[in-house]
């Protein structure tokens, strides 16, 4: 069974419709597929019924923005309810704030030279509510100003380059609670992918157990087949159930497509081992 447990549309910063990433999946032999939208919900619903009529098992999903150790981290939920009001009410509030951050990265690439990203990263928003740097690359992309949204990053949106913002986001507590009141299951996001020395990680990591989390990605477009084992060992070690997903956005932006990226390595349990 090939599953793909994250994934983006445009309802967040993805570039397709969530009913076309459905189908961008499902012409790729994914069987069990998830929309994890960014702190947002609304295209569960159409992606279900594309899902459906695609003959895919569906599985609702959102990936949570949470600031821990003054760094952003990601909890994907899986198998929510989309509709459980504390999940949607934790949503809407951590969603506050994206507007008034994004003007200030504007205001900071038109000091570095880069005037009108706002008005430019606006042109790839699908949602106002969740403009992000992902929106800002792009533009900067069109613009000639980098070839490619890795580039954008490296020189202007990360922490010490002009155009980056921090943003506090949800705890840890907030998106591990919100997701277990909604029914599902909160996963760590590509642990890789964060700066943490090996001391904060395992912090995180037995912080993130004691408060009800039991699933990390192993397998993921951001990691590197390395970290694909060396995330194994820790899913082992821990106990963790063990998550797969590409974290589509767009085709060709990602490191790995839906057909491309491997099975879980051997003697994990998957997170959705007992789902069907």
């Amino acid at each position: 069974m090939k599953a793909d447990l994250h994934c983006h549309s445009n309802v967040s910063d993805g570039v397709l419709a969530p009913s076309a990433v459905a189908a961008y999946a499902r012409r790729s032999g994914v069987d069990v597929w998830a929309l994890t939208d960014h702190d947002e919900v609304g295209g569960i619903k159409a992606a279900r019924k594309a899902a459906g009529e695609l003959g895919m098992r569906f599985v609702a999903g959102v990936e949570i923005s949470v600031t821990w150790a003054n760094e952003t981290v990601h909890i994907v939920g899986l198998q929510i309810d989309e509709d459980n009001q504390g999940l949607v009410d934790g949503l809407a509030a951590t969603r506050n704030g994206r507007q008034a951050r994004a003007q200030e990265i504007a205001a900071q690439l038109a000091n570095a030279g880069i005037p009108g990203a706002y008005e430019g990263a606006l042109r790839y928003v699908g949602n106002p509510d969740l403009i992000s740097r992902t929106h800002f690359a792009r533009y900067l992309v069109e613009i000639g100003a980098c070839g490619s949204t890795s580039e954008v990053f490296r020189k202007y949106l990360t922490e010490g380059k002009p155009g980056y913002v921090p943003h506090r986001w949800a705890t840890l507590a907030d998106a591990v609670g919100w997701i277990r009141g909604a029914g599902g299951i909160p996963v760590i996001a590509h642990p890789g992918r964060y700066p943490f020395s090996d001391t904060a990680e395992g912090a995180l990591f037995d912080e993130f157990r004691q408060l009800g989390g039991n699933a990390i990605e192993v397998v993921t477009g951001s990691h590197t087949p390395d970290q694909y084992l060396s995330y194994a060992e820790v899913a082992r070690r821990y106990g963790f159930l063990a998550s797969r997903g590409t974290d589509f956005h767009a085709p060709g932006e990602a490191r790995v497509e839906f057909a491309e990226l491997p099975p879980l390595p051997a003697g994990l349990t998957p997170v959705w081992h007992d789902w069907f």
